[in-house]
């Protein structure tokens, strides 16, 4: 026993002072893309922004009205002005939207204008001297899969967070938890993308916007390698509209058409496309010839069956709607369709939609 305590005891004292003091080995230089991610994220922080809303609710009993937090969110700033761009959902339900820069300061935001269905809002915030920079704008048309792009935000409140990863795939499209048109066309990337990274910037190895975090897939609710974010060019079309209209007009056919009831019709006739079950009176629609559904003494008879604009296959409200907004009010289309059995085309000059 005293045998093994005095070697343990041995084996616990240090023989020489050298056993007790460590060199710390010089680094070197950093690798040429850590420098350029560093400085990427210096010089892109400042335009990023942290956004934190509240809700409006009164007591029930005193009747006096609180402003309680209802979540956090991020955004970056679109120009020189002080507008900021960031999800609609961020602002969503919220009452006071409040903006913090890079440097601290804190300023309320008034909402300028959203586009629910491409899950956009575009905030402006008064900000006097020393405006921060609006993020450089790139292009999305262009990207390839498997190109470097780099996420920052605030995730779980943890403010100005870089994230990197690459472009994993390309024209995805997601469906709307309250119905609507699908959100086309999002870039899917494996950079980590968590709550609160909604409404930040995506950006390239550049430093441009090529989009907007927008959503991630996820059983957990955390990141799981797959996230999703609005592409810069589908920006580019709408933020000029919120600037000018405060919403976005979309562009339209001037037809009347129902999901529940498009999907009832698939199923009862067997046949794939959107059901026009009638035409707005002085429409494009109209003056193109379209027909909706019509009475007379022999019953009802169908109206035409959307199958396809420009050659893209068409087989649900969603997807006519989402095909329409590659497009501008003014464009001409050329719409196929099936009346009576026979397939024909038509050209039709879109209109503003409601």
């Amino acid at each position: 026993m005293l045998l093994w305590y005095y070697l343990s005891s041995r084996a616990w004292r240090p023989e020489s002072p050298s056993d007790t003091q460590r060199l710390v080995t010089p680094r070197g230089e950093l690798a040429t893309d850590e420098r350029s991610t560093i400085e990427l994220f210096e010089k892109s922080r400042g335009s990023v922004v942290y956004i934190s809303t509240s809700q409006l609710v009164q007591d029930v009993w005193s009747r006096n009205i609180f402003s309680i937090p209802r979540g956090t969110g991020s955004g970056f700033i679109w120009d020189s002005a002080g507008h900021v761009v960031t999800n609609f959902h961020v602002i969503q339900g919220a009452s006071e939207a409040t903006v913090l820069l890079a440097d601290g300061r804190r300023y309320r935001a008034v909402l300028v204008g959203a586009s629910p269905q491409h899950d956009i809002a575009l905030l402006r915030i008064s900000v006097g001297l020393r405006r921060p920079s609006p993020v450089p704008i790139g292009t999305s048309a262009d990207l390839k899969v498997g190109q470097k792009v780099f996420a920052i935000g605030n995730p779980f409140g943890l403010d100005w967070t870089l994230t990197t990863g690459i472009v994993s795939a390309l024209d995805r499209s997601l469906p709307r938890q309250n119905g609507g048109p699908d959100i086309e066309h999002l870039i899917q990337t494996d950079a980590a993308i968590n709550p609160g990274n909604s409404g930040g910037p995506l950006l390239d190895s550049s430093g441009r916007l090529i989009g907007i975090n927008t959503a991630i897939y996820s059983p957990s609710g955390a990141s799981a390698g797959i996230g999703f974010a609005v592409p810069v060019d589908t920006v580019m079309r709408v933020i000029p509209q919120l600037l000018r209209n405060g919403r976005y007009i979309r562009p339209s056919l001037g037809i009347v058409a129902d999901e529940q009831v498009n999907s009832r019709l698939e199923e009862l006739m067997g046949r794939e496309g959107v059901f026009v079950l009638a035409v707005q009176p002085g429409s494009a629609a109209a003056k193109a010839g379209l027909v909706g559904v019509t009475t007379g003494p022999d019953g009802i008879t169908p109206g035409d069956i959307i199958t396809a604009i420009d050659g893209k296959k068409v087989e649900s409200l969603g997807e006519l709607l989402a095909h329409l907004d590659d497009y501008a009010v003014g464009d001409q289309v050329r719409v196929t369709l099936q009346r009576g059995g026979v397939t024909r085309d038509g050209t039709v000059e879109l209109q503003p939609g409601n």
